[in-house]
């Protein structure tokens, strides 16, 4: 348990659920809170899957509005705000490389900074009535903690655009059209169909899980070689123990 944020481990999941009254405003405190949760789910080995909820009226509605104030308040304010969005760039890079699926689930609304925290995970399911939305532009600013880059790299710079460009709002049901969302289902069935997910996930070998993870990641950076890695990790996965048992059991139950 941190601040404004409770954590539950339930097998190979750890269950981080952000309770900031009364939107999980991100704020610097909301921020080393989910921070601290990333450290703990990368340090015990026994999780594979780090699942992200609210308890909240919002999954996140954003920055704190607080800090926006401040911001504008004195000549140092915009520095101060500038480095929260460092902060929160940091914390989203660290949940899209780590080395476990991390799940975002989605019941409410989901905006700017909330959506960028979403965006970052390499899963997301959503309410049908969720409101999820970068609405940065209405107020001169932009989605700065990574959702330009990670809306366009995910559904291209046509939606992007349309959602970054027209400060747009969209429920559940568009997003996963639009593919911001792998899966959309209506609110009341969301909790366990999120919880189904992240144990689906979970079963998987928590190596292999994070090999794929590299690799995929490699398909959209230029400066890596996609088809290396692939020989690279393959290769680790072959002395992998977990690797090497699930191999032989497959084997053994195929010849009997």
């Amino acid at each position: 348990m941190t601040a404004f944020v409770s954590t539950r481990r339930i097998g190979h999941v750890l269950v981080a659920t952000l309770s900031r009254p009364p939107v999980n405003a991100l704020d610097d405190k909301l921020i080393a809170a989910l921070d601290a949760v990333v450290d703990r789910a990368i340090d015990d080995t026994g999780v594979a899957v780090l699942h992200l909820r609210s308890d909240q009226r919002a999954f996140s509605a954003g920055a704190d509005l607080a800090l926006i104030e401040a911001c504008f308040a004195t000549p140092q304010g915009p520095d101060a705000m500038t480095d929260v969005v460092r902060k929160m760039q940091r914390l989203y890079w660290r949940l899209e490389s780590a080395p476990l699926v991390t799940l975002a689930e989605i019941d409410t609304l989901a905006l700017g900074g909330g959506l960028e925290l979403a965006l970052a995970c390499d899963l997301r399911v959503a309410a049908l009535e969720a409101r999820l939305g970068l609405p940065e532009a209405r107020l001169g600013l932009l989605p700065g903690a990574g959702g330009t880059q990670r809306l366009t790299r995910l559904c291209g710079p046509g939606v992007a655009k349309r959602l970054i460009l027209g400060a747009e709002l969209i429920d559940g049901a568009l997003a996963e059209r639009l593919g911001l969302v792998q899966w959309a289902v209506p609110r009341e069935q969301l909790a366990d169909f999120a919880r189904d997910i992240a144990s689906r996930y979970a079963a998987m070998p928590k190596a292999a899980l994070a090999a794929n993870k590299r690799c995929i990641a490699a398909a959209t950076d230029p400066a890596r070689d996609g088809y290396a890695d692939e020989i690279v990790e393959t290769r680790t996965l072959y002395d992998h123990p977990d690797t090497r048992l699930r191999v032989s059991d497959f084997l053994a139950k195929r010849t009997h």
